[in-house]
């Protein structure tokens, strides 16, 4: 009898064993598989390598403000090029800045750059000025004498950022 209540007993603590063994099992299997689940979340809604990257200057780069033009109206229209050769220039200038106070500047002291500009038209040869690269070096100097003039009068020069020739004609 002590043999068959001692069979007992553990097979009663085999039965208790069992229970225990399968539930220790199956919380490893649901841990397990919870955190399967959440790396595989992770991996997949995780931003990419380059959407971070573009998103990174965007975040760093301040908005430009709205680009604001001066016309200088009417157009510049001068004679040049030596006695006996004479030609006409007419251009048609217009100056951007994205300050306010800038624009006003030019606003106010377009006298001083209209007479600049007329000296610096009128000391032109055609030949300069039928080609690109003289075009360009002649908008560059127009650029040069805005600005000039802006510092003149206590303003930052590189407010004024570009000069555009919206008419340019030769005759």
């Amino acid at each position: 009898m002590a043999t068959e209540a001692a069979r007992v007993e553990a097979a009663t603590k085999e039965a208790g064993d069992a229970p225990k063994k399968k539930k220790g099992k199956l919380l490893f299997i649901i841990v397990a598989v919870m955190l399967l689940g959440g790396a595989g979340a992770w991996f997949a809604f995780k931003p990419k390598p380059d959407a971070a990257a573009a998103e990174a200057p965007a975040e760093k780069a301040t908005p430009k403000t709205a680009a604001l033009y001066y016309k200088f109206d009417p157009a510049f229209v001068v004679n040049f090029g030596g006695e006996g050769s004479a030609r006409y220039l007419q251009v048609m200038v217009e100056a951007m800045t994205r300050d306010p106070p800038t624009l006003e500047m030019i606003k106010n002291n377009e006298p001083a750059v209209r007479n600049d500009l007329v000296l610096l038209f009128s000391s032109q040869d055609n030949a300069s000025l039928l080609s690109p690269d003289g075009k360009e070096k002649l908008r560059n100097a127009t650029l040069e004498i805005v600005r000039k003039i802006v510092a003149a009068e206590g303003g930052e020069s590189k407010n004024v950022e570009n000069v555009y020739f919206t008419s340019f004609v030769i005759q």
